[in-house]
């Protein structure tokens, strides 16, 4: 049958993590479930929930005893990664029966394009992927269908769970433009903070806005907000994104050869501050982490080590390269200095391992970064730093692959 625009999906799956465990223990399904890394450690994070917890009013990143004053009857269970991976496999397998044109974008989320699809009628394969992920593997979805992948993502956000929603270009002035501008995807709590200030409330203000006054506000960024704002996306669904990791990097010819290793992490130090600059800029993490040394002789060297969750702050980026640099370095003198960050993601879409050391050391710094950034917007980059951790040859992050890895290795 002739389509007369692209019919694209946005397959969200509704509280992943509390659902694949509902779906291992039957016994579980019905009642408020928390996913957390130490069900007895006062000072655990929930990293999930079942829609039952959220229902007493438990939230992601809320603490667990918070959690569990909400909700006394909360049951708490630590992450299953494998078991996690596997579901999430499962459900991609049957996404692409239906279409090769299949884009994973986490673990419990992907877009389909079936804008070729022949014979039913779109709605009535729509039905059936979301009653397939149900009946074979007892796991809910939402799948939001639009003209394009930002529509198809908000409208999959629109009715949890178990929804199907429609969202056409025409119906964005009356369905999306009274929303607030901070349910709009692509926009995050500081954007939002600095749209409202020049008086952009709901999307609706942010679809008529001035041109130069969002590009002197956000950048090139202001633009492309403008555009999806307005319903306006040419992203082609791209099964083959998950091969796109590329790089950001920045390295330097030393003024003279150099033999002193303070002198040398002092660049690694400039070095890793301009490669998080730009990967901040882009809104890209990064899983690797390598440097190049280029000796008095020009013999040049290459080493790197994969993390287990991925990086952009210059603090993270400088232990490593320093660990790298102290590891491999033998005090020949140096002549040329690099750091690269690569196996990119972008922020909104990493998914990381959550082994709730990580996951309760972000939340801890995520009030002083706050701090750190507005100092240093305030009064200049550098003036000051959170300590920067001794990172010898084996204090940097374990090399083995991360969650987030493997899940994407699932799908090549």
């Amino acid at each position: 049958m002739k389509k007369s625009g692209r019919i694209i999906l946005h397959v969200d799956m509704n509280s992943f993590y509390a659902s694949v465990e509902a779906a291992h223990d039957a016994s579980l399904k019905g009642k408020p479930i928390a996913i957390a890394g130490d069900p007895e450690e006062r000072r655990g994070i929930v990293v999930t929930c079942s829609y039952e917890a959220r229902a007493y009013g438990v939230k992601t990143t809320m603490p667990l005893w918070e959690a569990k004053k909400l909700c006394p009857s909360l049951l708490v269970l630590r992450p299953n990664f494998e078991r996690y991976r596997q579901a999430s496999k499962a459900m991609f397998d049957i996404l692409r029966s239906y279409t090769s044109q299949v884009e994973p974008v986490s673990i419990d989320e992907g877009y389909m394009d079936l804008t070729e699809l022949e014979g039913e009628s779109p709605i009535e394969v729509i039905k059936t992927i979301q009653d397939r992920i149900l009946r074979e593997l007892d796991l809910p979805c939402s799948i939001g269908v639009a003209p394009n992948k930002f529509l198809a993502k908000m409208a999959s956000d629109m009715k949890k769970p178990m929804g199907i929603t429609v969202l056409r270009k025409r119906d964005v002035p009356q369905i999306m433009w009274p929303m607030p501008v901070e349910a709009m995807h692509g926009v995050g709590a500081k954007t939002a903070e600095k749209l409202k200030g020049i008086g952009i409330n709901i999307i609706g203000d942010l679809a008529l806005g001035e041109d130069i006054q969002l590009k002197a506000l956000l950048g090139i960024n202001g633009r492309r907000l403008k555009d999806r704002a307005n319903g306006l996306d040419e992203r082609k669904v791209d099964p083959d994104s998950i091969y796109d990791f590329k790089s950001v990097g920045n390295s330097t010819t030393l003024p003279a050869d150099v033999t002193n290793q303070s002198e040398l992490i002092g660049v690694l130090l400039k070095l890793s501050k301009k490669v998080s600059g730009r990967l901040k800029s882009k809104a890209m993490l990064g899983y690797g982490v390598s440097i190049m040394i280029r000796f008095k002789d020009r013999k040049t060297i290459t080493r790197s080590c994969t993390l287990k969750t991925p990086v952009d702050g210059e603090e993270e980026i400088l232990s490593v390269a320093k660990g790298l640099l102290l590891a491999h370095w033998d005090g020949t003198p140096v002549r040329l200095l690099g750091v690269t960050v690569q196996e990119l993601v972008e922020k909104r879409q990493a998914v990381k391992q959550l082994d709730l050391f990580t996951f309760e050391e972000d939340a801890r710094h995520e009030p002083i970064d706050r701090v750190l950034e507005e100092i240093n917007k305030r009064y200049g980059t550098g003036k000051l730093n959170r300590g920067i951790p001794n990172a010898g040859p084996t204090a940097f992050p374990s090399a083995e692959t991360s969650f987030s890895k493997d899940f994407l290795r699932d799908h090549k």
